[in-house]
């Protein structure tokens, strides 16, 4: 990237919305994700209202930049979920990203995962970040690989993808020093 294009990471809000949608139904990208195609504003913008809400703590984050022509651009976006309410799983997040296509192997996805990891290690008491790629995404295995991640399994004929059952891989990160309390420290 160049300096025209310093990549900015912040929080999602219901304002992008269609930029989410925009994304998310990329005919390059979204065969590559857990969602199905054709993602529209208005539910983004339900489901940006609803993650908003006091309790919630997933955390969604756009990577964007500013091009040659000064107009910000949307670049990729990725986020953390909980895993559900069970008490002996909160300690686990579960991680989504996607990059378009034009921006892929530019340190996007990069910049967000380094986001999403201190966020979880630093804030969200997250031990385990846990993913599942499909098995053919080498691109995203070898970031999710450099970015300390390991894998778990393979999963056969896990999901639908354009009309045909593919594998994923279950990869996970764990958090290197997870947080402890001592008394007799002080801060």
């Amino acid at each position: 990237m160049s300096a025209s294009d310093a990549l900015q990471i912040r929080r999602v809000t219901a304002n992008d919305a269609n930029a989410m949608a925009r994304l998310l139904s990329h005919p390059l990208v979204h065969p590559n994700l857990m969602q199905l195609p054709y993602a529209n504003e208005a539910a983004w913008r339900s489901r940006l209202a609803e993650l908003d809400q006091p309790g919630k703590t997933d955390i969604l984050l756009l990577a964007e930049a500013a091009g040659g022509d000064g107009q910000t651009s949307l670049r990729g976006q990725a986020g953390l979920h909980p895993n559900g309410p069970a008490l002996r799983r909160r300690h686990a997040m579960t991680l989504g990203i996607a990059v378009l296509p034009e921006f892929q192997g530019q340190g996007v996805g990069r910049a967000l995962m380094q986001a999403l990891i201190d966020y979880a290690d630093r804030w969200a008491h997250a031990l385990r970040i846990e993913l599942t790629v499909f098995a053919d995404n080498q691109r995203a295995i070898r970031l999710y690989e450099a970015m300390g991640f390991s894998h778990e399994g393979r999963h056969t004929g896990y999901a639908l993808r354009d009309g045909h059952y593919a594998d994923v891989l279950s990869m996970a990160r764990l958090h290197p020093n997870p947080p402890r309390w001592n008394p007799g420290q002080t801060a």
